[in-house]
């Protein structure tokens, strides 16, 4: 029950999250009639990006961990038990790829110009080790933040969602700064080329291969230095 639950709030989210980027630039560019290089609407579309990933965040507390970015359960599924791990690769990030597919088509069909989605504008390497790296941060960052900072919904949600948006707009003219493999497969299915080499390297293998680095890398470096801090203690008692 728990995972049907789960299944249908991720594609349920995943369906809305290829939307709503879409529809903050429309609004910015349609409706106020602001340029993609003038300062005001980047500031407005930063803005607006901070606000519906606090509404994310808060769609994923309310559905008990629903989720739209297969990397932010991959990383869980790392650290928790084996059936956990099943649901998560054979279930729920299908099911995310399935939403934004959807997602994408619907919104096409809807808005004939709203473009093609996020494409890689360097080489292939070089977006693999861009889309890697902003992965390996932001898992990291993630991370820390649910281990520090556990019970404090809105500080959390602030510093990841300034995060994210601080590295999408890093990697945005290399590889569109994604580090969401199911939005990008929703985008590159609609074009045609979901099964090149360059989509499979640069969105799935770079950021799942990070995705596993960081999560070890955060093991390997918290661990050490929690079991420093119980020795200091013990020893001052």
């Amino acid at each position: 029950m728990v995972g049907a639950r789960l299944i249908v709030s991720d594609f349920v989210l995943s369906f809305m999250w290829v939307w709503v980027g879409v529809l903050a630039k429309m609004f910015v560019v349609k409706v106020l009639g602001l340029g993609h290089d003038e300062p005001l609407g980047e500031v407005i579309k930063c803005s607006l990006s901070l606000v519906y990933m606090f509404l994310f965040a808060f769609l994923g507390k309310v559905t008990h961990g629903g989720a739209y970015n297969p990397l932010t359960v991959l990383s869980s599924a790392i650290s928790g038990d084996f059936s956990q791990f099943l649901l998560t690769v054979g279930a729920r990030i299908p099911i995310q790829v399935l939403g934004s597919i959807y997602g994408v088509r619907l919104l096409i069909e809807t808005f004939p110009e709203v473009g093609h989605g996020p494409r890689l504008n360097v080489n292939i390497h070089h977006g693999a080790l861009t889309e890697g790296v902003l992965t390996f941060a932001i898992v990291f960052i993630s991370l820390g933040l649910a281990r520090n900072i556990p019970g404090s919904f809105y500080m959390k949600t602030w510093i990841s969602s300034v995060s994210k948006l601080a590295l999408h707009i890093l990697g945005s003219d290399l590889t569109g700064g994604c580090m969401n493999p199911a939005a990008v497969m929703g985008w590159a299915y609609a074009r045609g080329d979901h099964i090149t080499k360059e989509h499979i390297l640069v969105y799935w293998l770079a950021p799942v291969e990070a995705t596993l680095l960081a999560v070890w890398t955060f093991k390997l470096v918290v661990r050490p230095l929690t079991e420093k801090k119980k020795d200091s203690k013990s020893k001052s008692e």
